[in-house]
């Protein structure tokens, strides 16, 4: 008899189990009280921006565009109905940046957003599929000036000290002694094999692929550990939707945020120009091909915009779920959302 009934544990213990966890995966991913603290949060958010007379705006989360970004994958779905029906492409948006400069070339003056952005990586620890985030433009600010005013948010919702700068040329050679600006692409190859990342950097000939490679996995966990930091001057071919530098053009008017292992935000001195966007989006779609990916129809729309005169501006993106993490000391991007996407 214990024989027949230890022989029932071994062959149904596993489907038990499984059918234990499954019949919790109803239940929401971060407790109730850490809702309701992300919700506190999330108004106090609103509240900095309507002191400020910034106005709140939404946009679609479908466009027709998406991001040409060679490290940006987008979900894609299609719309059959009237006028389409043989099905129109959409895409869900990795960022609202697009729908928001039409709306400041049509004269709608310093905006913010918080909305569902979608990008189709990896889940983990900080990654979610679906995400929060937060976006503002600002008329008549340069980047320094916004990174000013993100400061000001920062420390109202963590009650941290005041951010420090770096360029990102100073932060890159505190730890290889090498100027990432002009090194040269088989001395990042040596620097990857230094560290462990050959296989990845064999055969890799992008000098910007080895250079987020070592500054992601090397770089980082050596900035904003004690307070946040702010990294800037990115090289010019990094550039994405920023102007290039003035002064020197081998860098652009971009920067992003750093706080206890967290990349919090990615902002610019926004570029106008409409020709010199459009090439950077067709220069993605070039890169696209030749690395085997599908091209990204290119949001003529903004083109349009920009042709049109958006004003001169600065603007930024920043993760609503990592800075709640951080407000909350939580370790897990799962721990600050209703349901992450095991439990969608």
């Amino acid at each position: 008899m214990r024989t027949a009934f230890a022989y029932f544990l071994l062959t149904f213990k596993p489907f038990l189990q499984g059918l234990l966890v499954n019949a919790t995966l109803w239940q929401p991913s971060a407790s109730i009280q850490s809702l309701k603290m992300r919700a506190e949060i999330i108004r106090n958010i609103r509240a900095f921006f309507y002191k400020r007379n910034v106005i709140e705006v939404e946009t679609p989360s479908l466009s027709q565009a998406s991001a040409t970004d060679i490290h940006l994958m987008s979900f894609s779905t299609e719309f059959i109905g009237p006028h389409f029906s043989k099905g129109l492409p959409l895409y869900l948006q990795t960022s609202p940046e697009y729908a928001m400069k039409r709306l400041l070339a049509a004269g709608s003056g310093a905006i913010f957003q918080i909305s569902k952005a979608f990008r189709n990586e990896e889940s983990g620890k900080h990654h979610n599929p679906e995400f929060s985030m937060l976006e503002w433009y600002r008329p008549g600010f340069d980047h320094f000036a916004l990174m000013d005013e993100i400061d000001s948010l920062i420390q109202c919702i963590l009650k941290c000290e005041r951010a420090v700068r770096i360029t990102y040329q100073n932060a890159f050679e505190a730890v290889f002694n090498i100027d990432p600006i002009n090194a040269s692409l088989t001395e990042l190859k040596k620097l990857c094999e230094i560290h462990g990342f050959e296989n990845i950097a064999k055969d890799e000939e992008d000098k910007d692929t080895l250079l987020q490679l070592l500054f992601s996995m090397i770089v980082e966990p050596t900035i904003g550990q004690d307070r946040p930091c702010f990294i800037y001057d990115f090289p010019a071919s990094q550039a994405a939707l920023a102007k290039i530098n003035q002064e020197n053009p081998k860098v652009a008017d971009r920067f992003e945020l750093y706080f206890k292992n967290m990349e919090l935000a990615n902002g610019f001195n926004e570029l106008t120009d409409a020709n010199e966007q459009l090439k950077r989006f067709e220069s993605d779609n070039q890169k696209r091909t030749s690395m085997g990916l599908a091209q990204v129809p290119t949001d003529h729309n903004l083109i349009n915009a920009l042709a049109s005169g958006m004003p001169e501006c600065a603007g930024v993106a920043l993760g609503v779920d990592r800075l709640i993490m951080l407000a909350l000391q939580k370790k897990q991007i799962k721990d600050v959302i209703s349901f992450d996407i095991e439990r969608a």
